[in-house]
């Protein structure tokens, strides 16, 4: 039986059967990295395809860590990261998100909602799914990649101060989005 830096070698020599296995391994990581960039699932299947070809042809450039739990941790987050580039340089070339009209440079002041549910991941994404495409693209890099408002910036090609509009605008419409979403499950529960 192979380890995880035996599978990655394996693939830096442009082994098949290495190549296949963390195929095989991450393709459902990626999908929902890249499910919450497009919600296309043709596009989506596209683009981890991409995502993988991109991986193989830089994989010798990926600093295989001793611990093998660390090495896999380390190595998901690296490919989350360039499944992340290739959604977004995907979505660049469409340019239908990129209309910052509507950002003003001050947010609007956020009101807090003090609420305990029992959403699972599947509702959380749905809601994600329901903001517009540059609000859950910016949400998603800041929040779930870590990445900074200046990379974001960078990456849209838009103000830092623009991110952090979007950024804000997110966490309001999810606020709504969470609220409209408990009051329809406490009706729902009561008929």
């Amino acid at each position: 039986m192979f380890g995880f830096e035996d599978v990655i070698k394996g693939c830096v020599k442009n082994n098949n059967k290495s190549k296949e296995m963390v195929y095989k391994s991450f393709y459902g990581y990626l999908m929902a990295v890249i499910l919450r960039y497009t919600n296309n699932r043709n596009e989506s299947e596209e683009l981890v395809n991409d995502s993988f070809i991109k991986v193989f042809k830089a994989i010798h450039l990926f600093i295989i860590p001793n611990d093998n739990l660390i090495a896999e941790k380390a190595f998901k987050a690296w490919i989350a990261k360039i499944a992340s580039r290739t959604a977004i340089d995907f979505l660049r070339t469409r340019k239908t998100f990129l209309s910052i009209d509507d950002v003003a440079e001050e947010a609007e002041p956020i009101s807090t909602i003090n609420v305990i549910s029992a959403l699972n991941v599947k509702d959380i994404l749905k809601l994600l799914d329901d903001l517009p495409e540059i609000q859950r693209l910016v949400f998603n890099l800041f929040e779930i990649e870590g990445f900074s408002h200046q990379e974001i910036a960078k990456i849209f090609k838009i103000p830092e101060s623009s991110s952090r509009v979007y950024l804000t605008r997110a966490k309001q419409k999810l606020r709504t989005l969470y609220s409209n979403s408990l009051i329809n499950t406490y009706e729902t529960n009561r008929t």
